[in-house]
């Protein structure tokens, strides 16, 4: 292999100018929404003023404005973290001083994943729980504690670990001694761990972290929601309450699961702000993306998504230039993965932000076909009711700028969606 030293270079100066690129065009985006919230922060648009007071709506538009500020740092923080793996030699110390110390093998190619998780995770924790304990809990969000906070983390790290690790491992073995046709085993490995995980989640993970109990079978909200999955022809291994409210004064939904593990979860915080028919009507916009099959298709998208990225990633670990440029020696012997596949793990967010905007309206179009697929198995008016309420409840802007929409948003704004809902006048 050519060492390739001009076309280290090259690579260097597209890396740095995607880099900078990607931070201005998130920045100038998050401007124009904290402008336009402000611009509009003192009236309610007219066609929601029947259901959104001054007070309620200026909070929200303080509470977008807050998080927007806090997105800034974060985009900032982010880019400087990647710069300093990459263009400034964190990785690549970093691979140094585990080969000092491990030498070279799998066993050091796995630990260099490990630590660089690790490492990232503590980057990014000064941010974490400003946003908890500061941010949310300024709007009155925040119910969990600092012993709680920092018990999730420890829990999410050791699934991390014993989830990860395998992982890991199973992936850096195949890129190694399975030929240059890795990238389809490896493929493999992983489209058949996300199948797994929708599994073993709900069951097994899940309630390590919230409280899962049984709706209640003897309250009107039960016999509404066994009626609403009788008619839309669903089979769930049963609903459940989650005590998000240990945690968050936010509240949401949503069905998970695959096969018999199947489960409709409502948070506490759900129960406690809407009306069972209210409910009902949230509930059936889940079921509607189950049965109008936008899950099936987020997977094959995941499934093509990841075979193009793992077989581009086996084209990047043999080009030399791809490890100069982006500040790694690589081993021109072998013994790459591990370098290979964090470098790729950097520079592919940093490509895939461009392709935010079509993803966002694929979804945001999935959104509005769950809500007419609501329409015809829950009353109209009450999901017109759940959205006001839970926009209210949960400081949600009703009136974004049109472009960070564009770009970011999953779900239409919620005067958008009013306006698509048929019979809710």
């Amino acid at each position: 292999m050519d060492n390739g030293i001009p076309a280290a270079l090259l690579c260097s100066a597209a890396f740095a100018a995607l880099l900078l690129a990607q931070w201005l065009v998130r920045a100038w985006l998050l401007t124009r929404q904290m402008r336009h919230v402000a611009r509009h922060r003192a009236h309610v648009p007219p066609p929601l003023a029947d259901h959104l007071d001054l007070t309620t709506h200026r909070r929200a538009a303080d509470y977008t404005l807050a998080r927007s500020r806090l997105a800034l740092w974060e985009a900032t923080a982010q880019t400087a973290i990647v710069v300093g793996w990459t263009l400034l030699g964190g990785l690549e110390a970093l691979d140094k001083a585990l080969l000092a110390w491990l030498g070279p093998g799998l066993l050091q190619q796995v630990a260099l994943v490990a630590a660089f998780t690790l490492i990232g995770a503590l980057l990014e924790l000064p941010l974490a729980w400003w946003r908890t304990f500061r941010l949310e809990a300024r709007f009155g969000f925040n119910r969990t504690t600092l012993a709680l906070w920092l018990a999730d983390g420890l829990k999410a790290a050791v699934v991390a670990a014993l989830l990860g690790l395998p992982l890991v491992l199973g992936l850096l073995a195949l890129m190694e001694h399975a030929g240059p046709w890795w990238w389809v085993w490896a493929w493999g490995l992983w489209m058949g761990f996300n199948l797994l995980l929708m599994v073993v989640w709900p069951r097994w993970i899940a309630p390590w972290f919230n409280r899962f109990e049984p709706l209640p079978p003897d309250g009107e909200l039960h016999q509404r929601l066994t009626a609403l999955l009788q008619r839309c022809g669903l089979q769930a291994q049963g609903v459940y309450v989650m005590d998000g409210s240990r945690r968050s004064a936010h509240a949401n939904a949503y069905f998970t699961g695959l096969g018999r593990s199947k489960r409709v979860v409502l948070f506490d915080t759900l129960l406690q702000q809407l009306a069972p028919a209210q409910i009902e009507a949230v509930l059936a916009h889940e079921l509607g993306h189950a049965q109008l099959r936008h899950i099936p298709r987020r997977l094959a998208l995941l499934g093509a998504g990841s075979a193009a990225a793992l077989a581009l990633l086996a084209w990047l670990g043999q080009q030399p230039w791809f490890y100069f440029g982006l500040g790694v020696t690589p081993d021109l012997a072998g013994g790459n993965a591990a370098r290979a596949l964090l470098l790729f793990l950097l520079v592919l967010p940093q490509a895939g932000f461009w392709a935010a905007p079509l993803m966002a309206a694929w979804s945001r179009r999935d959104e509005f076909a769950a809500d007419a697929y609501a329409t015809r198995h829950a009353d109209a008016r009450a999901l017109r009711d759940a959205l006001l309420r839970l926009h209210r409840d949960n400081a949600a802007t009703v009136t974004p700028d049109p472009w960070y929409v564009r770009f970011f948003y999953t779900h239409p704004p919620l005067l958008q969606r009013l306006q698509r809902l048929p019979n809710a006048a």
